[in-house]
Protein backbone atom coordinates (compact mmCIF):
# COMPACT_ATOMS: atom_id res chain seq x y z
CA UNK A 1 0.00 0.00 0.00
CA UNK A 2 2.77 2.32 0.71
CA UNK A 3 4.49 1.82 -2.92
CA UNK A 4 1.26 2.46 -4.43
CA UNK A 5 0.95 5.47 -2.75
CA UNK A 6 4.04 6.94 -3.52
CA UNK A 7 3.75 5.54 -7.24
CA UNK A 8 1.00 8.01 -7.37
CA UNK A 9 2.66 11.17 -5.74
CA UNK A 10 4.55 10.92 -7.83
CA UNK A 11 2.56 10.16 -10.83
CA UNK A 12 0.79 13.59 -9.55
CA UNK A 13 4.06 15.57 -9.44
CA UNK A 14 4.95 15.09 -12.79
CA UNK A 15 1.70 15.74 -14.41
CA UNK A 16 1.64 18.65 -12.35
CA UNK A 17 4.65 19.84 -13.27
CA UNK A 18 4.10 18.98 -17.00
CA UNK A 19 1.04 20.52 -17.27
CA UNK A 20 2.03 23.47 -15.00
CA UNK A 21 5.23 24.08 -18.10
CA UNK A 22 2.46 23.57 -20.97
CA UNK A 23 0.27 26.18 -19.66
CA UNK A 24 3.44 28.65 -18.77
CA UNK A 25 5.02 27.41 -22.56
CA UNK A 26 1.49 28.59 -23.84
CA UNK A 27 1.49 32.01 -22.03
CA UNK A 28 4.97 32.59 -23.42
CA UNK A 29 4.45 33.07 -27.04
CA UNK A 30 6.73 30.62 -28.47
CA UNK A 31 7.22 29.83 -31.99
CA UNK A 32 5.18 26.53 -32.89
CA UNK A 33 6.04 22.97 -33.03
CA UNK A 34 5.54 19.35 -31.87
CA UNK A 35 3.34 19.00 -28.94
CA UNK A 36 5.55 16.29 -27.28
CA UNK A 37 4.53 13.68 -25.14
CA UNK A 38 4.54 13.63 -21.54
CA UNK A 39 8.11 14.02 -19.41
CA UNK A 40 10.29 13.03 -22.48
CA UNK A 41 8.37 15.86 -24.69
CA UNK A 42 9.78 15.52 -28.70
CA UNK A 43 13.45 13.63 -27.67
CA UNK A 44 12.29 10.50 -29.78
CA UNK A 45 12.30 12.34 -32.56
CA UNK A 46 15.15 13.97 -32.55
CA UNK A 47 16.34 9.92 -33.93
CA UNK A 48 20.26 9.14 -35.11
CA UNK A 49 19.95 11.93 -37.22
CA UNK A 50 18.94 14.77 -35.29
CA UNK A 51 20.04 17.30 -38.67
CA UNK A 52 17.80 15.18 -40.55
CA UNK A 53 14.85 14.57 -37.99
CA UNK A 54 14.64 18.44 -37.28
CA UNK A 55 14.63 19.53 -41.10
CA UNK A 56 11.85 16.90 -41.27
CA UNK A 57 9.82 18.82 -38.38
CA UNK A 58 10.37 22.37 -39.66
CA UNK A 59 9.09 21.72 -42.86
CA UNK A 60 5.31 20.80 -40.63
CA UNK A 61 6.14 23.11 -37.96
CA UNK A 62 8.07 26.44 -39.77
CA UNK A 63 11.16 27.36 -39.85
CA UNK A 64 11.37 28.74 -36.02
CA UNK A 65 9.88 25.97 -34.14
CA UNK A 66 9.67 25.28 -30.47
CA UNK A 67 10.81 21.82 -29.14
CA UNK A 68 10.49 20.34 -25.51
CA UNK A 69 13.35 18.35 -25.01
CA UNK A 70 13.18 16.76 -22.02
CA UNK A 71 12.54 19.46 -19.12
CA UNK A 72 14.52 22.03 -21.80
CA UNK A 73 12.73 24.33 -24.15
CA UNK A 74 14.88 24.50 -27.39
CA UNK A 75 14.40 26.82 -30.05
CA UNK A 76 15.45 25.53 -33.79
CA UNK A 77 16.23 28.09 -36.56
CA UNK A 78 16.13 26.18 -40.13
CA UNK A 79 16.34 29.06 -42.59
CA UNK A 80 18.59 32.15 -43.21
CA UNK A 81 15.81 34.73 -42.51
CA UNK A 82 15.38 32.93 -38.57
CA UNK A 83 19.29 32.56 -38.30
CA UNK A 84 19.81 36.11 -39.19
CA UNK A 85 17.80 37.44 -36.59
CA UNK A 86 18.95 35.02 -33.83
CA UNK A 87 22.89 35.40 -35.41
CA UNK A 88 23.22 38.61 -36.63
CA UNK A 89 20.19 41.22 -35.48
CA UNK A 90 20.27 39.88 -31.93
CA UNK A 91 23.15 38.08 -32.21
CA UNK A 92 24.53 39.75 -28.63
CA UNK A 93 21.35 38.11 -26.82
CA UNK A 94 22.28 35.01 -28.35
CA UNK A 95 26.13 34.86 -27.86
CA UNK A 96 26.19 32.71 -24.72
CA UNK A 97 25.96 28.84 -24.93
CA UNK A 98 24.52 25.78 -23.46
CA UNK A 99 27.96 23.30 -22.56
CA UNK A 100 26.73 19.70 -22.91
CA UNK A 101 27.57 17.33 -20.54
CA UNK A 102 30.15 15.74 -22.35
CA UNK A 103 31.96 18.97 -23.00
CA UNK A 104 31.63 19.64 -19.46
CA UNK A 105 33.75 16.50 -18.87
CA UNK A 106 37.26 17.97 -19.66
CA UNK A 107 39.59 19.45 -17.60
CA UNK A 108 38.96 22.73 -17.55
CA UNK A 109 36.27 23.88 -20.23
CA UNK A 110 36.08 27.03 -18.51
CA UNK A 111 39.06 27.58 -20.81
CA UNK A 112 37.88 27.00 -24.11
CA UNK A 113 37.19 29.47 -26.76
CA UNK A 114 34.07 27.63 -28.71
CA UNK A 115 31.99 26.68 -25.30
CA UNK A 116 31.93 29.46 -22.87
CA UNK A 117 29.61 32.50 -22.89
CA UNK A 118 30.36 35.21 -25.13
CA UNK A 119 31.63 37.97 -22.36
CA UNK A 120 34.67 40.08 -22.27
CA UNK A 121 37.23 37.51 -21.46
CA UNK A 122 35.78 34.85 -24.08
CA UNK A 123 36.79 38.00 -26.56
CA UNK A 124 40.32 38.53 -25.42
CA UNK A 125 40.87 35.17 -26.06
CA UNK A 126 38.90 35.35 -29.51
CA UNK A 127 41.41 38.30 -30.20
CA UNK A 128 44.36 36.34 -29.39
CA UNK A 129 43.65 33.90 -31.70
CA UNK A 130 42.82 35.81 -34.59
CA UNK A 131 45.93 38.05 -34.28
CA UNK A 132 48.33 35.15 -33.46
CA UNK A 133 47.12 32.02 -35.51
CA UNK A 134 44.46 33.09 -37.85
CA UNK A 135 45.64 36.53 -39.07
CA UNK A 136 45.69 36.59 -43.04
CA UNK A 137 49.41 37.64 -41.86
CA UNK A 138 50.25 35.17 -39.89
CA UNK A 139 48.87 32.62 -42.59
CA UNK A 140 50.86 33.95 -45.59
CA UNK A 141 53.67 33.43 -43.15
CA UNK A 142 53.37 29.83 -42.82
CA UNK A 143 52.45 29.04 -46.57
CA UNK A 144 56.05 26.76 -46.75
CA UNK A 145 54.69 24.74 -43.66
CA UNK A 146 51.30 23.81 -45.66
CA UNK A 147 53.54 23.42 -48.75
CA UNK A 148 55.40 20.59 -47.21
CA UNK A 149 53.16 18.64 -45.68
CA UNK A 150 50.93 18.76 -48.90
CA UNK A 151 54.06 17.62 -50.50
CA UNK A 152 54.67 14.87 -47.83
CA UNK A 153 50.54 14.09 -48.92
CA UNK A 154 51.81 13.25 -52.64
CA UNK A 155 54.85 11.57 -51.72
CA UNK A 156 52.63 8.78 -49.44
CA UNK A 157 50.00 8.60 -52.26
CA UNK A 158 52.87 8.10 -55.18
CA UNK A 159 54.46 5.05 -52.84
CA UNK A 160 50.67 3.62 -52.74
CA UNK A 161 50.00 3.96 -56.71
CA UNK A 162 53.55 2.08 -56.58
CA UNK A 163 52.12 -0.91 -54.51
CA UNK A 164 48.06 -0.44 -56.40
CA UNK A 165 47.15 0.09 -52.71
CA UNK A 166 43.87 1.71 -51.79
CA UNK A 167 43.98 4.95 -50.12
CA UNK A 168 41.93 6.01 -47.19
CA UNK A 169 41.24 9.65 -48.25
CA UNK A 170 39.35 10.73 -44.69
CA UNK A 171 42.69 9.26 -42.84
CA UNK A 172 45.76 10.43 -45.01
CA UNK A 173 43.99 14.09 -44.82
CA UNK A 174 43.54 14.01 -41.41
CA UNK A 175 47.07 13.26 -40.76
CA UNK A 176 48.09 15.85 -43.25
CA UNK A 177 46.04 18.50 -41.28
CA UNK A 178 47.15 17.55 -38.09
CA UNK A 179 50.79 17.68 -38.76
CA UNK A 180 49.85 21.38 -40.86
CA UNK A 181 47.90 22.70 -37.08
CA UNK A 182 50.57 20.93 -34.47
CA UNK A 183 53.55 22.56 -36.55
CA UNK A 184 51.73 25.48 -36.06
CA UNK A 185 51.22 25.21 -32.73
CA UNK A 186 54.31 23.94 -31.27
CA UNK A 187 56.29 22.95 -34.11
CA UNK A 188 55.81 19.26 -34.22
CA UNK A 189 54.43 16.42 -36.04
CA UNK A 190 52.35 14.34 -34.27
CA UNK A 191 52.01 11.58 -37.34
CA UNK A 192 55.55 9.83 -39.05
CA UNK A 193 55.89 10.12 -42.55
CA UNK A 194 54.28 7.11 -43.80
CA UNK A 195 51.41 8.60 -41.83
CA UNK A 196 51.19 4.93 -39.64
CA UNK A 197 50.60 6.99 -36.11
CA UNK A 198 47.39 8.82 -36.56
CA UNK A 199 45.49 6.40 -35.47
CA UNK A 200 45.24 6.45 -31.40
CA UNK A 201 44.36 10.73 -32.03
CA UNK A 202 41.88 10.47 -34.50
CA UNK A 203 40.04 8.03 -32.37
CA UNK A 204 40.62 9.51 -29.72
CA UNK A 205 39.03 13.19 -31.46
CA UNK A 206 36.53 11.32 -32.75
CA UNK A 207 35.57 9.76 -29.18
CA UNK A 208 34.98 12.86 -28.00
CA UNK A 209 33.17 14.48 -31.15
CA UNK A 210 30.74 11.46 -31.54
CA UNK A 211 30.08 11.62 -27.63
CA UNK A 212 29.45 15.26 -27.41
CA UNK A 213 26.92 14.98 -30.65
CA UNK A 214 24.79 12.33 -29.45
CA UNK A 215 21.89 13.16 -27.55
CA UNK A 216 22.63 12.66 -23.90
CA UNK A 217 19.31 12.36 -21.09
CA UNK A 218 21.76 14.00 -18.98
CA UNK A 219 21.47 17.42 -20.79
CA UNK A 220 17.41 17.25 -20.92
CA UNK A 221 16.94 16.40 -17.69
CA UNK A 222 19.78 18.31 -15.67
CA UNK A 223 18.38 16.53 -11.90
CA UNK A 224 19.91 13.24 -13.66
CA UNK A 225 23.18 14.99 -14.28
CA UNK A 226 25.23 13.01 -12.07
CA UNK A 227 23.83 9.51 -12.92
CA UNK A 228 25.29 9.78 -16.22
CA UNK A 229 22.86 7.26 -17.83
CA UNK A 230 24.20 6.80 -20.65
CA UNK A 231 27.53 6.84 -19.73
CA UNK A 232 28.80 9.41 -21.81
CA UNK A 233 30.40 11.18 -19.69
CA UNK A 234 32.44 7.37 -18.66
CA UNK A 235 33.16 7.29 -22.08
CA UNK A 236 34.80 10.65 -23.15
CA UNK A 237 36.51 11.55 -19.57
CA UNK A 238 39.44 9.03 -20.67
CA UNK A 239 39.96 10.71 -24.16
CA UNK A 240 40.08 14.14 -22.74
CA UNK A 241 42.65 12.91 -20.38
CA UNK A 242 44.64 10.93 -22.57
CA UNK A 243 45.12 14.18 -24.93
CA UNK A 244 46.13 16.22 -22.27
CA UNK A 245 49.21 13.70 -21.20
CA UNK A 246 50.08 13.97 -25.17
CA UNK A 247 50.81 17.52 -24.16
CA UNK A 248 51.86 17.58 -20.74
CA UNK A 249 55.14 16.39 -22.51
CA UNK A 250 55.50 18.71 -25.30
CA UNK A 251 54.99 21.54 -22.65
CA UNK A 252 57.55 20.76 -20.23
CA UNK A 253 59.62 19.89 -22.72
CA UNK A 254 59.04 23.27 -24.06
CA UNK A 255 59.05 24.75 -20.64
CA UNK A 256 63.12 23.07 -19.70
CA UNK A 257 64.49 24.49 -22.84
CA UNK A 258 63.43 28.20 -22.15
CA UNK A 259 64.47 27.87 -18.88
CA UNK A 260 68.29 26.78 -19.98
CA UNK A 261 68.18 29.30 -22.30
CA UNK A 262 67.48 27.87 -25.81
CA UNK A 263 65.95 29.55 -28.65
CA UNK A 264 62.47 30.47 -29.14
CA UNK A 265 60.76 28.83 -31.62
CA UNK A 266 57.87 31.50 -32.23
CA UNK A 267 55.09 28.97 -32.44
CA UNK A 268 51.80 29.62 -30.89
CA UNK A 269 52.96 27.35 -27.64
CA UNK A 270 55.52 30.01 -27.08
CA UNK A 271 53.31 33.18 -27.27
CA UNK A 272 51.16 31.33 -24.51
CA UNK A 273 53.80 31.06 -22.22
CA UNK A 274 55.02 34.09 -22.68
CA UNK A 275 51.73 35.78 -22.18
CA UNK A 276 51.47 33.07 -19.03
CA UNK A 277 54.48 34.77 -17.78
CA UNK A 278 53.55 38.14 -17.84
CA UNK A 279 49.54 37.55 -16.42
CA UNK A 280 48.35 34.25 -16.34
CA UNK A 281 45.65 35.54 -14.55
CA UNK A 282 44.53 38.17 -16.91
CA UNK A 283 44.97 36.74 -19.89
CA UNK A 284 42.86 33.80 -18.57
CA UNK A 285 43.95 31.26 -20.74
CA UNK A 286 44.79 27.56 -19.69
CA UNK A 287 46.81 26.04 -21.90
CA UNK A 288 46.20 21.98 -22.61
CA UNK A 289 42.38 22.78 -23.55
CA UNK A 290 43.10 25.74 -25.74
CA UNK A 291 45.47 23.44 -27.74
CA UNK A 292 42.95 20.71 -27.34
CA UNK A 293 40.18 22.68 -28.85
CA UNK A 294 42.59 23.67 -32.00
CA UNK A 295 43.72 20.40 -32.80
CA UNK A 296 40.38 18.46 -32.33
CA UNK A 297 38.44 21.21 -34.24
CA UNK A 298 40.92 21.96 -37.01
CA UNK A 299 42.13 19.13 -37.98
CA UNK A 300 39.01 16.55 -37.92
CA UNK A 301 36.48 19.14 -39.65
CA UNK A 302 39.40 19.80 -42.30
CA UNK A 303 39.81 16.47 -42.67
CA UNK A 304 36.34 15.00 -42.62
CA UNK A 305 35.72 17.96 -45.31
CA UNK A 306 38.11 16.38 -47.78
CA UNK A 307 36.73 13.05 -47.52
CA UNK A 308 33.15 14.52 -48.64
CA UNK A 309 34.27 16.50 -51.34
CA UNK A 310 36.40 13.38 -52.66
CA UNK A 311 33.31 11.49 -52.29
CA UNK A 312 31.36 13.72 -53.88
CA UNK A 313 33.82 14.16 -56.90
CA UNK A 314 34.04 10.19 -57.46
CA UNK A 315 30.45 9.67 -57.25
CA UNK A 316 30.65 12.59 -60.13
CA UNK A 317 33.55 11.57 -62.27
CA UNK A 318 32.57 14.30 -64.94
CA UNK A 319 33.01 16.95 -62.36
CA UNK A 320 36.42 15.39 -60.98
CA UNK A 321 37.89 15.31 -64.97
CA UNK A 322 36.84 19.10 -64.92
CA UNK A 323 39.19 19.91 -61.97
CA UNK A 324 41.87 18.40 -63.01
CA UNK A 325 41.93 19.74 -66.52
CA UNK A 326 41.28 22.98 -64.64
CA UNK A 327 44.66 22.38 -62.44
CA UNK A 328 46.39 21.42 -65.44
CA UNK A 329 45.59 23.97 -67.88
CA UNK A 330 46.37 26.79 -65.30
CA UNK A 331 49.44 25.36 -63.26
CA UNK A 332 50.19 22.48 -65.28
CA UNK A 333 52.85 19.51 -64.13
CA UNK A 334 56.28 20.96 -64.01
CA UNK A 335 55.51 22.31 -59.94
CA UNK A 336 53.15 21.28 -57.08
CA UNK A 337 50.32 23.56 -56.35
CA UNK A 338 50.84 26.53 -54.35
CA UNK A 339 48.45 28.31 -52.25
CA UNK A 340 48.56 31.49 -54.21
CA UNK A 341 47.70 29.17 -57.09
CA UNK A 342 43.92 28.49 -55.86
CA UNK A 343 42.45 32.06 -56.68
CA UNK A 344 43.50 30.60 -60.44
CA UNK A 345 40.58 27.56 -59.89
CA UNK A 346 37.59 28.96 -59.56
CA UNK A 347 35.88 25.47 -59.95
CA UNK A 348 37.62 23.83 -57.11
CA UNK A 349 36.69 26.53 -54.65
CA UNK A 350 33.13 26.05 -56.15
CA UNK A 351 33.29 22.23 -55.96
CA UNK A 352 34.35 22.58 -52.16
CA UNK A 353 32.01 25.51 -51.53
CA UNK A 354 29.21 23.20 -53.26
CA UNK A 355 30.13 20.17 -51.09
CA UNK A 356 29.96 22.26 -47.50
CA UNK A 357 26.82 23.30 -48.43
CA UNK A 358 25.35 19.79 -48.63
CA UNK A 359 28.11 18.71 -45.94
CA UNK A 360 28.52 21.17 -43.74
CA UNK A 361 31.09 19.07 -41.00
CA UNK A 362 28.86 21.08 -37.94
CA UNK A 363 25.58 20.08 -39.35
CA UNK A 364 23.93 21.81 -36.20
CA UNK A 365 25.58 25.04 -34.51
CA UNK A 366 26.98 24.67 -31.49
CA UNK A 367 24.04 25.84 -29.20
CA UNK A 368 23.38 29.42 -28.21
CA UNK A 369 21.45 30.40 -25.06
CA UNK A 370 19.34 33.41 -24.59
CA UNK A 371 20.96 35.46 -22.01
CA UNK A 372 17.45 37.67 -21.42
CA UNK A 373 13.76 37.40 -23.23
CA UNK A 374 13.96 39.10 -26.80
CA UNK A 375 11.32 39.25 -29.25
CA UNK A 376 12.26 37.17 -32.62
CA UNK A 377 9.75 37.76 -35.61
CA UNK A 378 6.85 37.75 -33.32
CA UNK A 379 7.54 35.48 -31.19
CA UNK A 380 9.29 35.41 -27.54
CA UNK A 381 11.61 33.11 -26.56
CA UNK A 382 12.34 33.41 -23.11
CA UNK A 383 15.54 34.08 -21.00
CA UNK A 384 17.97 30.73 -20.73
CA UNK A 385 16.11 28.81 -23.51
CA UNK A 386 18.85 26.91 -26.14
CA UNK A 387 18.59 27.98 -29.46
CA UNK A 388 19.70 25.49 -32.07
CA UNK A 389 20.38 26.55 -35.73
CA UNK A 390 20.31 23.65 -38.27
CA UNK A 391 23.06 24.46 -41.16
CA UNK A 392 22.09 21.00 -42.74
CA UNK A 393 18.40 21.95 -43.68
CA UNK A 394 19.99 25.48 -44.70
CA UNK A 395 21.82 24.11 -47.25
CA UNK A 396 19.42 22.67 -48.54
CA UNK A 397 16.41 24.68 -48.42
CA UNK A 398 14.77 25.09 -51.97
CA UNK A 399 13.52 28.18 -51.44
CA UNK A 400 17.19 29.41 -51.46
CA UNK A 401 18.21 26.59 -53.70
CA UNK A 402 17.76 25.36 -57.06
CA UNK A 403 17.53 21.69 -56.90
CA UNK A 404 19.04 21.80 -53.54
CA UNK A 405 19.96 17.95 -53.03
CA UNK A 406 21.71 17.56 -56.20
CA UNK A 407 25.65 18.46 -56.56
CA UNK A 408 25.52 21.15 -58.83
CA UNK A 409 29.11 23.18 -57.88
CA UNK A 410 28.29 26.07 -61.31
CA UNK A 411 25.88 27.24 -58.58
CA UNK A 412 28.80 29.23 -57.05
CA UNK A 413 30.87 30.27 -60.14
CA UNK A 414 30.20 33.95 -60.48
CA UNK A 415 28.47 33.81 -57.29
CA UNK A 416 28.72 36.13 -54.34
CA UNK A 417 27.75 33.55 -51.71
CA UNK A 418 30.87 33.26 -49.74
CA UNK A 419 32.20 31.93 -46.46
CA UNK A 420 31.63 34.78 -44.47
CA UNK A 421 28.11 35.38 -42.46
CA UNK A 422 26.67 38.12 -45.30
CA UNK A 423 24.96 35.29 -46.95
CA UNK A 424 23.04 33.30 -44.12
CA UNK A 425 21.29 30.62 -46.68
CA UNK A 426 25.42 29.26 -46.61
CA UNK A 427 26.97 29.19 -43.15
CA UNK A 428 29.22 25.93 -42.73
CA UNK A 429 31.46 27.89 -40.64
CA UNK A 430 28.62 29.15 -38.74
CA UNK A 431 27.80 33.10 -38.40
CA UNK A 432 27.68 36.28 -36.49
CA UNK A 433 30.15 37.10 -33.58
CA UNK A 434 30.71 33.07 -33.10
CA UNK A 435 31.70 32.31 -36.43
CA UNK A 436 34.48 29.79 -36.24
CA UNK A 437 37.65 31.68 -36.34
CA UNK A 438 39.70 29.37 -37.94
CA UNK A 439 37.58 29.69 -41.05
CA UNK A 440 40.63 30.97 -42.70
CA UNK A 441 42.97 28.05 -42.51
CA UNK A 442 40.35 25.90 -42.96
CA UNK A 443 39.57 27.07 -46.12
CA UNK A 444 43.12 27.29 -47.14
CA UNK A 445 43.92 23.67 -46.23
CA UNK A 446 40.76 22.24 -47.81
CA UNK A 447 41.79 23.85 -51.20
CA UNK A 448 45.25 23.20 -51.21
CA UNK A 449 45.25 19.28 -49.91
CA UNK A 450 42.34 18.64 -52.89
CA UNK A 451 44.64 20.48 -55.52
CA UNK A 452 47.62 18.73 -54.70
CA UNK A 453 45.95 15.08 -54.73
CA UNK A 454 44.35 15.80 -57.83
CA UNK A 455 47.13 17.61 -60.08
CA UNK A 456 48.84 14.46 -60.19
CA UNK A 457 46.39 11.50 -59.45
CA UNK A 458 43.93 10.13 -61.27
CA UNK A 459 41.21 8.46 -58.97
CA UNK A 460 38.38 5.57 -59.49
CA UNK A 461 36.85 3.57 -56.51
CA UNK A 462 38.00 0.29 -56.11
CA UNK A 463 36.24 -2.98 -58.02
CA UNK A 464 32.61 -3.73 -57.47
CA UNK A 465 31.81 -0.27 -56.16
CA UNK A 466 30.13 2.08 -58.91
CA UNK A 467 29.66 5.90 -58.78
CA UNK A 468 26.39 6.01 -58.53
CA UNK A 469 26.41 3.17 -55.35
CA UNK A 470 28.82 4.73 -53.39
CA UNK A 471 27.90 4.91 -49.78
CA UNK A 472 27.00 8.62 -48.69
CA UNK A 473 25.34 7.94 -45.31
CA UNK A 474 26.23 10.11 -42.57
CA UNK A 475 27.37 9.62 -39.04
CA UNK A 476 25.77 12.03 -36.30
CA UNK A 477 28.44 13.64 -34.12
CA UNK A 478 29.13 17.48 -33.40
CA UNK A 479 30.87 16.75 -36.69
CA UNK A 480 29.02 14.34 -39.58
CA UNK A 481 31.30 12.13 -41.18
CA UNK A 482 30.79 9.13 -43.60
CA UNK A 483 29.88 5.81 -41.90
CA UNK A 484 31.71 4.10 -44.48
CA UNK A 485 35.23 5.31 -44.72
CA UNK A 486 36.09 6.40 -48.43
CA UNK A 487 38.62 4.50 -49.84
CA UNK A 488 40.06 5.15 -53.47
CA UNK A 489 42.98 4.07 -56.02
CA UNK A 490 44.84 6.25 -57.18
CA UNK A 491 47.20 5.92 -60.62
CA UNK A 492 49.85 8.20 -61.83
CA UNK A 493 51.19 8.61 -65.56
CA UNK A 494 54.88 8.30 -64.71
CA UNK A 495 56.06 10.07 -68.03
CA UNK A 496 54.67 13.36 -65.94
CA UNK A 497 56.69 13.85 -63.12
CA UNK A 498 55.99 17.09 -61.03
CA UNK A 499 59.54 18.14 -59.33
Amino acid sequence: MELHNILLFCVSLFCWFFLKSYIHSKSRNLPPGPPGLPIIGSLLELGSRPNQSLAELAKIHGPLMTLKLGSVTTIVASSPETTKEILHKHDETFSARTVPIAVAAQPNPEATVAWVNGDHLWKKKRRFLSTQMFSNHRLDSLQELRHQKAAQLVNHIRKQCQTGAVVDIGRVAFATTLNSISNTIFSTDMVDPEFKTANEFKELIWTVMEGSGVPNLSDYFPVLKQLDLQGVKHRIEPAYLRLHEMFDEIIEKRVEARTSGMKKKGDLLDVLLDHCEEDASRFGITIKPLMVELLMAGSDTSAITTEWVMAELLRNPHELQKIREEILQQIGIERPVKESDIEKLPYLQAVVKETMRLHPTVSLLLPHKARNDIDVLGYTVPKNTQVIVNAWAIGRDPKSWEKPLEFMPERFIKSSVDYKDRNFEFIPFGAGRRICPGMPLAIRMVNLMLASIIQPFSWKLPDGISPEKLNMEEQFGVNVRKVAPLVAIPSMDFNKVIV
